[in-house]
């Protein structure tokens, strides 16, 4: 009894205890009620700031990342437009090409074209020419035929004789065509397989006569056949006419000539003077001219230049008025050469005075190597001969006292009596002497003929 008193009397004292404790828990529950539904709403605020600031930072990676998209997009897009541009260069380039290798072969088969109907056209023509050829050379047939009938007929000649005089005919045509598509003379020996070329241009009558070695060894003379062969070798003759000039003032050592020169100089190698090449003469004054110059301190290269222009008016037609020294003078002047090389090329046998030291010692030259053993081929008595003639041609007139060949018979000097011969016979006389040499006597290039007329008072004083 007295333990269950105890126990309620505890039981007394903890229950308000217990009590107090509830109610201690039920405040503490309920404050951290409230502090919790506090906690939750700054929770929820904190969660919602969190969110915010996600949001607002997905809002800036979205941002970013559509920017990045975009340059990258862009980027990529210049990238493909590039290659894309390159590609077309390189199409547009082939296709360039191509269109280019499509115009030539178009313009290779214009051409084509155009040269196959020209074949055509060509073979027409041939065909045409044939049977014009064929039509003319049966009419021909005949036309020998009947004249052969009437050649006999009228003159009762053997086929042999006929045969002959015929073929005789048809040379003579054959040569007149020579004649007159070459400028020269053909006279034929009576020395079997001799023709004869008669020219005073020498390059005209080298035509001549290649032309004449050309028909004859092709065997095909008759006029058309002529013309074409003469063209042919004369275009033949004028390149070679430069290259030999050339050469010559290479092998001279002289720099600078006019074209003009180069082809007269190619022009000497076809002329000769007593058999000696003219423009080996020139090349061996030249060099002459050139040992002297030097011994005596003068230009050397100068000398050459005047030694061998000194004979250039012998590469001229000779139907040019005046002498060689007169007619090279004025075309080297026209070339514009200098005042040494025209008082030389004029002055170098005399004709006018010299003015330069040049001039003698192109003279010296010119007669060393005219004299030199070996450089003409005239032989003594012949040349004695014609300076013979000359002198008796001279002396032949009345009122010549005295003639005397010079400048080894390039010139003849004559003397009248004055007090027979007045002035206008003395021109009288020196004319009928240059005519009669002219149809007397055969010389090359040409004479000069002087004539002296002087009175002379003698008286003794004793």
């Amino acid at each position: 009894m007295g333990s269950i008193l105890l126990a309620a009397g505890e039981n007394a004292f903890l229950l308000p205890s217990l009590v107090g404790v509830i109610i201690g828990v039920g405040l503490m529950v309920a404050y951290q009620i409230v502090i919790g539904k506090k906690n939750v709403s700054a929770a929820q605020r904190e969660a919602q700031s969190i969110l915010s600031a996600a949001e607002t930072r997905r809002d800036e990676i979205k941002r970013a990342a559509e920017v990045e998209t975009k340059a990258e997009f862009v980027k990529r897009q210049q990238e493909f437009d590039k290659e894309t541009q390159a590609s077309r260069n390189e199409l547009r380039e082939v296709e360039r090409r191509l269109e280019k290798r499509e115009d030539q072969l178009d313009k290779k088969l214009d051409m084509l074209n155009i040269k196959e109907k020209n074949i055509e056209k060509g073979e027409s023509r041939i065909r045409e020419m044939t049977t014009e050829i064929e039509g003319k050379q049966k009419e021909i047939g005949e036309m020998l035929v009947k004249g052969r009938n009437e050649l006999l007929r009228i003159t009762q000649l053997s086929m042999d004789e006929a045969r002959r005089q015929l073929f005789d005919r048809l040379a003579g045509r054959n040569i007149r065509a020579i004649e007159k598509a070459t400028g020269v003379d053909i006279i034929v020996d009576d020395t079997p397989g001799v023709i004869i070329l008669s020219c005073f241009d020498p390059v005209r009558k080298e035509i001549a006569r290649q032309s004449l070695t050309k028909l004859i060894q092709d065997g095909r003379i008759h006029p058309t056949r002529v013309e074409e062969v003469v063209t042919e070798i004369t275009a033949n003759v004028e390149k070679e006419v430069i290259e030999i000039g050339k050469r010559a003032a290479l092998e001279a050592n002289v720099q600078g000539l006019n074209r003009k020169l180069i082809e007269l100089l190619g022009r000497l190698h076809y002329r000769t003077s007593y058999s000696q090449n003219v423009l080996r003469h020139s090349i061996e004054v030249a060099y002459l001219c050139q040992i002297m110059a030097e011994e005596l301190g003068l230009n050397g290269a100068l000398a050459r230049r005047c030694g061998l222009l000194h004979d250039i008016g012998k590469a001229v037609p000779q139907d040019m008025e005046g002498t060689h020294p007169a007619i090279g003078e004025e075309i080297c002047r026209k070339v514009g050469e200098r005042p040494e090389v025209l008082n030389a090329v004029a002055g170098h046998h005399g004709d006018i005075p010299a003015t330069s030291p040049y001039t003698p010692l192109v003279a010296s030259a010119d007669a060393i190597s005219a004299a030199r053993p070996g450089s003409r081929r005239e032989s003594m008595e012949r040349y004695i001969k014609r300076l013979q003639d000359l002198e008796f041609i001279a002396t032949s007139f009345n009122g010549v006292t005295q003639a005397y060949a010079i400048q080894a018979g390039r010139e003849i000097r004559v003397i009248v009596d004055a007090n027979r011969v007045d002035d206008s016979s003395a021109m009288r006389i020196a004319r009928d002497v240059a005519k009669k040499i002219e149809s007397d006597m055969t010389y090359p290039g040409e004479i000069k003929v002087t004539l002296l007329r002087e009175v002379r008072a003698v008286e003794y004083a004793r």
